[in-house]
């Protein structure tokens, strides 16, 4: 497989007609992709699709990529890289489970308003491929290690004793995870700000009084 640029603006081409087409490096092409995967779903996304969004022909677009899934794959590991990273960053390591539980809440949102296109994706595959049915082992793999953070937090007495950690790590993301239905960082809401206000409303209700 040849591999295209990953990084720099996409280009453009004349074309012997007089027509302008773009040439696209791997992270345009993938930024286009996962645009459309989302607004028709995976399943419902043909290369044929692929082509009039993006401007390249179908040939062009496996000169460079082997498969649809390909794109998939890579437009999941955008949002999950970071989002398992975080698990092991220090402010996710060290400190009382409250401070932990704190910043790993913090750097959930921080990720999601930084990647937003791809963490909307991920948040909207269901398991009908095996990369999709990785990127949900991915999510609960992530969901166990909050789980355990916040049952920490419940033993050393700072969340309230009559919640279920499990139950309550799934709320916690879920309410977070709903800030994609509205969250456009051009509004003027950085990232910093929208997880100080997420952080704040969402753990001082589990918080022990």
């Amino acid at each position: 497989m040849t591999a295209m640029s990953p990084t720099g603006p996409a280009e453009r081409r004349r074309l012997p007609s007089g027509d302008v087409r773009p040439t696209y490096n791997l992270e345009t092409l993938l930024d286009v992709a996962v645009r459309v995967f989302t607004e028709r779903g995976y399943d419902g996304t043909s290369f044929q699709h692929l082509s009039h969004a993006s401007g390249l022909s179908k040939s062009s677009i496996y000169h460079h990529i082997e498969s649809k899934e390909q794109l998939l794959r890579l437009g999941l590991e955008r949002a999950l890289e970071p989002l398992m990273a975080s698990t092991t960053e220090d402010g996710a390591t060290t400190g009382s489970a409250m401070q932990r539980l704190s910043y790993l809440v913090r750097r959930n949102v921080e990720i999601l308003s930084e990647r937003l296109p791809y963490v909307t994706l991920l948040l909207n595959v269901h398991g009908n491929t095996e990369t999709e049915r990785w990127a949900l082992g991915q999510r609960r793999d992530y969901d166990k290690i909050v789980a355990g953070v916040v049952q920490e937090a419940i033993d050393e007495g700072d969340v309230r004793a009559d919640v279920d950690a499990r139950t309550t790590a799934r709320l916690v993301f879920g309410m977070i995870n709903s800030v994609r239905e509205w969250y456009r960082p051009e509004r003027g809401v950085t990232p910093d700000e929208l997880a100080e206000l997420v952080t704040s409303m969402l753990l001082d209700g589990i918080r022990a009084r």
